[in-house]
């Protein structure tokens, strides 16, 4: 049998003009875990997605076990024991975790055996998984599902496995259980491949790195022969600092008030409940939290977005509680919001750069016909400051990738000159490169006095870049505390509500 699990040879894929993958090269062992780091638009996901089954590629060679194969849908990747855990969970959340792990598998033939559980129970013990197969998808945490998500391509008989972006919504104390299993699964002599853009944890987890640059393979190498700015240099193709200059401001002033809000989410459940918290001119405030614990609710509260049960919202000693985003901007007061969803709700996804550029300010000329020229201005100065790789201002940015998705957004919503900024997940799956530009901007709004509500899961970068950390935990406040003096693993015990500290009066 041989040593390699999976290797990929001169792989080549395009999409029209546009080629994804250009004779790529990569292989991983048995009882190996190898990191695929890039930029994004690098290749990683559509390489993954053609190992996968879902896309074939133009050219080049698959070999598993030694053999050459041909991988034409996930029915035949699967059948060549790969199983890909996506970053977003293919769960069905009124299922229960066994009905989730059964469904489309073909072991089971038509009828249920009543002994169905056993092999899920024989599978945890293996690989020190611990779940309750009659459990339902919608009461699990995160990790819980991802849990399931792993034993449903074990079940299957996965031998080689793909992660993407395993930790991106995972507590440390998860992803430390996380990285447990995977080892645990590299001693049984799995192959595992995981796509990553946290460079410490590719460093931790990983046995050697295949780097990939604008579609092509630039290297692979030994974990244990490099380091964070060796990879960063092969991943970008040039050195970056990669220090965040967290400046210090002398403000004072108290711009946002939070004053025992609470919020309701679409199904008419308490999603936050009775915060109050203030964010003050000149300082980044941090939240931090699990998935789903109410930061959603919070961001389009405070946006007027959302209606609030209870509560006051002030923006100084103005309450905005109940106006629209519009009536706030009447107001004289200017807030900028950057919301998880990129696409579906911070721009307009066919809309080229210009007009989405346009889509904050167009209601407020003093003629009816829109000043599309001053658009275009605007647009090709923030292409040029933020760096923004695209083929025009007039293409749309659907087609750009996601770290120039959240550049064109991000710096719409500064150009506004804001007073206070709320981002949440402003670099989730971004690259490296394109994270620093959005920490360095912030960073400079911070400079001029701006107010920000910086919601992030990074919690390495948010104790690098934030001023404060305020943590929730299923909507409620379990601490606020200084990013210079706290560490990880508090916020963490916080993030869980196994640690709470009392948070003053405001």
């Amino acid at each position: 049998m041989s040593e390699i699990a999976v290797e990929l040879k001169n792989i080549r894929k395009t999409f029209g003009s546009v080629v994804a993958n250009k004779n790529v090269n990569l292989s991983v062992k048995r009882g190996e875990i190898l990191a695929l780091l890039g930029e994004n638009g690098s290749g990683k996901t559509t390489l993954m997605n053609i190992l996968s089954g879902i896309y074939k590629p133009d050219s080049g060679s698959i070999y598993v076990g030694g053999e050459e194969v041909s991988i034409n849908s996930p029915e035949d990747s699967s059948r060549l024991h790969i199983g890909m855990i996506h970053q977003h969970f293919k769960l069905v959340e009124v299922m229960s975790a066994g009905d989730n792990i059964f469904l489309g598998s073909k072991k089971e033939g038509f009828f249920l055996s009543g002994k169905r559980y056993d092999k899920i129970n024989e599978i945890s013990r293996k690989f020190g998984l611990d779940i309750e197969p009659k459990k339902m998808v919608y009461d699990m945490s995160v990790s819980e599902k991802q849990t399931v998500e792993i034993l449903k391509v074990l079940y299957r008989g996965a031998q080689t496995l793909i992660l993407d972006e395993p930790t991106a919504v995972l507590t440390p104390q998860e992803t430390k259980k996380l990285f447990d299993i995977l080892r645990r699964m590299k001693a049984e002599g799995c192959a595992i491949i995981i796509i990553t853009h946290k460079l410490n944890e590719v460093l931790e987890i990983s046995d050697r790195v295949t780097i990939l640059r604008r579609g092509e393979s630039v290297g692979t190498v030994n974990t244990c022969d490099t380091d964070e700015k060796k990879l960063t240099e092969l991943m970008v193709g040039h050195p970056i600092e990669l220090a965040i200059d967290r400046p210090n401001c002398d403000y004072e002033e108290r711009l946002l008030y939070l004053h025992h809000v609470s919020v309701t989410d679409d199904n008419g459940v308490d999603a936050v409940k009775d915060v109050s918290f203030y964010v003050k001119r000149g300082e980044i405030l941090g939240v931090a939290g699990v998935a789903g614990s109410g930061q959603k609710e919070l961001c389009e509260a405070i946006a007027g977005l959302r209606e609030i049960k209870q509560g006051a919202i002030l923006f100084k000693k103005v309450n905005i509680e109940g106006k629209t985003p519009r009536e706030i901007i009447k107001m004289g007061i200017s807030m900028s919001f950057i919301p998880e969803d990129r696409l579906g709700m911070g721009l307009a996804a066919s809309l080229s750069i210009t007009d989405n550029v346009l889509l904050k300010s167009y209601a407020s000329g003093k003629t009816p016909f829109v000043d599309r020229k001053g658009g275009a201005e605007l647009a090709k100065k923030l292409v040029k400051e933020l760096d923004i790789v695209t083929p025009s201002i007039e293409t749309p940015v659907r087609r750009l990738s996601g770290g120039n998705v959240q550049k064109v957004l991000l710096g719409r919503e500064i150009e506004a000159n804001p007073n206070v900024i709320i981002t949440a997940y402003p670099v989730r799956g971004l690259d490296i490169n394109s994270s620093y530009v959005i920490y360095n901007a912030l960073n400079k709004q911070k400079e001029n006095g701006v107010g920000v509500l910086f919601i992030g899961e990074d919690l390495d970068v948010m104790l690098e870049l934030c001023d404060r950390i305020m943590v929730i935990c299923h909507g409620e406040i379990t601490g606020i505390v200084d990013a210079h003096t706290a560490t990880k693993e508090k916020l963490g015990l916080m993030m869980t509500g196994a640690l709470r500290e009392e948070v003053p009066e405001i």
